[in-house]
């Protein structure tokens, strides 16, 4: 087993992260740019925090091209909200679309092909290709660093939730319906096909 030490490069420690935690689910993210246009882009540094309140948090980290946080963050900080979309089997190629780093303002649900609807509690839009959606309000952000790919995380309370009926049963998402996708190293990328069951040896689940 060989050994590394993580006061190195950035490059490197990056490689590390994205190759051993895996598959990392894919927070979509779409804010309200300063001028009113809709911004959308993707996080596999994305995970649940709390079920009372409903709390998520992704974790950004200040773009390495230009040593500025990312528009996504600029627009939560001033607007205080954002929408939670999903990646899935069915829109994955438009969702990698959205990632391209385009110019200020430039709308990335026009560049991706993906579609805008009105949110009921929040101004930023959910994409209506997303069969799950979060209209989330801002709590908190914690900064490790302001040189570029230092990371933060970002926690939004859920407001609301948006689920297509199509992949619920009984009260809850099925998975094989949802057909979430994840991220891996590089340009991999998991579906959520293969699956199998444990029983845990809690003596309470909410979700069996």
């Amino acid at each position: 087993m060989k050994t590394f030490q993580t006061n190195g490069a950035f490059a490197d420690n990056y490689k590390f992260l994205i190759g051993s935690i895996i598959p990392r689910p894919i927070a979509v993210i779409s804010t309200r740019n300063i001028d009113g246009s809709n911004n959308l882009a993707p996080f596999s540094f994305f995970t649940a925090v709390s079920a009372s309140p409903m709390i998520i948090a992704f974790s950004p980290m200040i773009r390495t091209s230009t040593g500025e946080f990312k528009d996504t963050v600029k627009n939560i900080l001033r607007e205080k909200e954002f929408v939670v979309n999903f990646c899935t089997e069915h829109n994955y190629q438009q969702v990698n679309l959205a990632s391209t780093e385009l110019a200020f303002g430039e709308d990335e649900f026009k560049f991706s092909g993906l579609t805008p609807i009105e949110s009921e509690l929040v101004k930023a839009k959910r994409m209506k290709e997303s069969p799950v959606q979060f209209e989330c309000i801002f709590r908190d952000m914690l900064c490790y660093g302001k040189d570029p790919g230092a990371g933060s995380i970002i926690t939004g309370e859920v407001k609301l939730v948006h689920i297509d009926e199509a992949i619920m049963k009984d009260g809850k998402i099925v998975t094989e319906l949802f057909k979430a996708v994840g991220r891996g190293a590089g340009n991999d990328w998991f579906k959520t096909d293969s699956r199998f069951e444990v029983e845990r040896l809690t003596k309470a689940q909410i979700q069996k």
